[in-house]
């Protein structure tokens, strides 16, 4: 009994190990009130160490940030999502590309404006795409939902 719970032991811990790399970036979202109807959606990406996260504007190559947001008559978004972040360029042989990334952590901001005074959604997704100094993992898509107006 006690060689198969090594056995399984030694089988479980590489796929535990791997668990861990494939999803190196966490990802919180949240809203906050800017005035009575405009709002500020924040998706922060907090990556691990030796992982980058794309910028919107990446360069030639990898896949960029990017985001969509789901139709929804109550809620209209205002310019481009911002960046708000340490923003690291650098050439990249393998994409033989100068690209634009965010180590660490990075907040993505897009402002909404609210119509009339019930509470809603501001619903969407953001793909990404994440590589160290070896690898690039397959790009990524989380979907997300953040609540707004009402009282």
């Amino acid at each position: 009994m006690k060689r198969l719970l090594t056995a399984l032991a030694l089988f479980a811990l590489p796929i535990l190990a791997s668990a861990q790399i494939e999803n190196p970036v966490k990802w919180s979202f949240t809203a906050k009130k800017v005035n009575a109807t405009t709002y500020e959606v924040h998706a922060t990406a907090t990556i691990d160490k030796g992982w980058h996260l794309y910028a919107q504007e990446a360069g030639e190559g990898p896949v960029p940030t990017s985001f969509k947001f789901t139709k929804n008559p109550l809620v209209v978004t205002q310019g481009k999502v911002e960046e708000v972040g340490k923003l690291h360029k650098n050439f990249d042989k393998n994409f033989n590309s100068e690209l634009k990334y965010y180590e660490s952590t990075v907040d993505f901001v897009q402002k909404v404006t609210v119509k009339g005074k019930a509470a809603t959604k501001v619903k969407g997704s953001v793909e990404f795409m994440v590589c160290d100094d070896h690898q690039c993992l397959p790009p990524k898509e989380v979907e997300f939902a953040v609540s707004v107006g009402g009282k």
